[in-house]
């Protein structure tokens, strides 16, 4: 499959910007909302396209994914069963592990105080991992 010369000269955030804005809907709306918790959470986020176009948050390593299905937008936590989740918002993929993810229905709200607190945690251990890898010897 050729990717389009447009996909190939937009930056990751204009494609995220195109995606939601073809989404039209709930979808939409959520991923949106979702993409600006993030970014209060982290101004320094990192956003990327992958995978054949998938939104993808990362600091110092994966964040979290944004994929929207037909009944449900999902945010996969690349890292995510080495979290703490004290405000239980993890309701996906809780037997891995290593990924977790929040699936968001229709109508259905997030507590974004704990959203945040949960991508600052994920940024935490991708910190922590990321430093505590030794270097190779020359």
């Amino acid at each position: 499959m050729n990717r389009s010369a447009s996909t190939e000269t937009q930056s990751a955030s204009e494609l995220i910007d195109k995606r939601i804005a073809d989404l039209a809907d709930w979808r939409g709306t959520t991923l949106s909302a979702m993409r600006k918790l993030i970014k209060e959470a982290d101004p320094d986020v990192v956003e990327e396209w992958k995978w054949m176009g998938t939104p993808v948050w990362s600091h110092d390593g994966i964040i979290c994914t944004g994929e929207s299905y037909k009944s449900v937008v999902k945010l996969t936590f690349a890292k995510g069963a080495s979290l703490e989740d004290p405000a239980k918002l993890f309701n996906s993929s809780l037997d891995g592990n290593v990924r977790r993810a929040i699936d968001i229905h229709e109508g259905e709200e997030l507590d974004a105080d704990a959203f945040k607190w949960l991508i600052r945690a994920a940024i935490a251990l991708n910190t922590s991992s990321k430093k505590a890898k030794p270097k190779r010897a020359k």
